[in-house]
């Protein structure tokens, strides 16, 4: 027999290569149950005593420390608040499902659906106040070489006017602007929402969104703090935006062709 030879049939390599096979469908394995940590079991909409969770089974629960207290374990039981503000456009399994509220972008459903993100704000690594507005630390500010939309109004897809930039809030951990803090006027009176930077495009004399029309910032949800926004909060004005680039005007929900 030759070098690495066990028996005349079998080698050391083949039973490498055969451990290999082993580990590697092992390790898919894994990281397939792993990934049902968050978001199983799901739910049918045929019962609610259906449970959907597929294969391989979700992961016996497993207690995380959070780096800045306190312990979250997954996977669990919990279940979301959220009220469902939409129907199926049919009577079959799996219809697609339209907001039954007048202002949709508020519903939850499509582009605008959002997560249960706890309702604190994100912290830096030494745990202070992650997005902040420029108002609440000195230093930082924006680059000469840039436009500085403070004083700038802001334009809604159609033209019309939705307010005025206030402030700027930024990522102290990733050192960028994340929203900009936008005065509406509203029926109460004014109020500041956050627009998120990457709904916007900021020339020399005005901001412009695409997302959604002038009159309806006014309806953003907001925070309840004004110098700091939640995890949920920060879910919540994303999602309105998001929404709006399917539900903002009717034209945006019929088909392309």
């Amino acid at each position: 027999m030759e070098t690495g030879a066990i028996t005349g049939y079998i080698d050391v390599a083949q039973l490498a290569l055969y451990a290999f096979w082993v580990f590697f469908a092992g390790l898919i394995y894994y990281l397939l149950q792993e990934n049902k940590r968050e978001g199983y079991p799901l739910e049918s909409d045929r019962s609610a005593h259906i449970t959907v969770q597929g294969w391989p089974p979700m992961p016996t629960p497993k207690t995380y420390k959070l780096q800045h207290g306190g312990t979250r374990t997954v996977p669990n039981d919990f279940k979301s608040p959220q009220k469902l503000a939409a129907e199926p456009i049919g009577n079959w399994p799996g219809a697609p499902l339209q907001p039954t509220n007048a202002n949709p972008m508020l519903d939850g459903v499509g582009p605008g659906a959002w997560a249960d993100r706890p309702d604190v704000p994100d912290m830096t690594f030494e745990g202070t106040l992650r997005i902040v507005p420029l108002r609440a630390d000195a230093a930082f500010d924006v680059s000469p070489h840039d436009p500085d939309p403070r004083g700038m109004v802001v334009v809604g897809a159609d033209g019309e006017v939705g307010g005025t930039v206030m402030d700027l809030w930024v990522d102290r951990s990733e050192m960028l602007f994340r929203y900009l803090e936008v005065e509406v006027d509203t029926e109460g009176g004014g109020r500041r929402v956050l627009l998120p930077m990457n709904f916007t495009r900021v020339g020399d004399r005005q901001v412009k969104v695409k997302s959604i029309l002038g009159k309806h910032f006014a309806q953003v949800p907001g925070t309840a703090n004004a110098d700091a926004v939640t995890l949920l909060e920060e879910e919540k004005i994303m999602a309105y935006y998001g929404a709006g680039t399917l539900y903002a005007t009717p034209e945006r929900q019929e088909p392309l062709i």
